[in-house]
């Protein structure tokens, strides 16, 4: 019953990959116009929201997406009908984001007030303490530490000034203008859906070949994001927290929204 492509799905499929091959021959920077922005960011407009679904950043990020939607997005489609599906795909998808951006906006919200405060009042002491707070491992920061140490042998300096301020600006625009892309938040809301409906349903794993229940799969890749949002360890760019974000927003919508929504329409 659930083997054959359906619509929505295909033409998911479709619009995903064409994007992705636009972006790809052409050098395109799809994902620096139209991948989700922190909102105080000078990067950020609204429709990014809704964009950054459509867009991925590796072909291996692609081919995950895109392969969860074949496998499990018809499932739904057949059972929704079209346009209840692709409502659910949108919903989930820019629900996903809303989530990520609210808490990506609290999270980030300090580095603008420190920043903001350095430029205006800029001084050996306040610079060691931003690049401590705010240090990754995105930054250069034995050369950061260098200029610190001799920040504070002319700390009245105008160009040490004018370059610690450069430094800090650099700092949060590299931290602030991080784009989130993908349509993972969509494609977890996929699954949270089909293991609500189909708690049982037996799928079978790659690697170790052994079935598994959707319910329980669902609970492993639940427990993974949030262990993995939590405990995040250096280099890991994965926006784990839209994941979680489109499992939430599909289970409040079939819990409490959707309560037939085993109905077609």
């Amino acid at each position: 019953m659930f083997n054959r492509i359906t619509p929505v799905v295909k033409n998911i499929l479709l619009a995903n990959v064409g994007i992705f091959l636009i972006q790809s021959l052409l050098s395109l920077p799809l994902a620096d116009l139209f991948g989700l922005r922190v909102v105080f960011s000078d990067e950020f407009k609204p429709y990014q929201f809704f964009t950054y679904m459509w867009i991925h950043g590796s072909f291996g990020h692609l081919l995950g997406n895109m392969f969860a939607v074949f496998i499990f997005g018809p499932i739904l489609e057949q059972v929704w009908g079209t346009k209840r599906f692709l409502t659910f795909y949108l919903i989930t998808g820019i629900g996903a984001a809303a989530i990520y951006g609210g808490v990506d906006f609290a999270e980030k919200y300090q580095i603008k007030q420190d920043r903001e405060a350095y430029m205006v009042d800029a001084n050996p002491e306040a610079f060691s303490l931003f690049v401590l707070d705010h240090k990754s491992a995105r930054f250069r920061v034995d050369e950061i530490a260098k200029f610190a140490d001799d920040f504070y042998d002319y700390p009245d300096d105008r160009e040490y000034l004018a370059q610690s301020r450069a430094i800090v600006n650099t700092m949060f625009r590299t931290s602030v203008n991080v784009p989130m892309v993908g349509a993972s938040g969509a494609v977890f809301g996929i699954l949270m859906a089909v293991a609500m409906l189909f708690p049982n349903m037996q799928f079978m794993l790659l690697i170790p070949p052994i079935p598994v229940r959707a319910k329980y799969l669902v609970f492993f890749y639940a427990a993974y994001e949030i262990y993995s949002e939590i405990n995040r360890s250096a280099g890991d760019n994965v926006a784990h927290l839209a994941h979680i974000g489109g499992m939430l927003v599909a289970f409040i919508l079939l819990k409490f929204f959707w309560t037939n929504s085993n109905n077609r329409y």
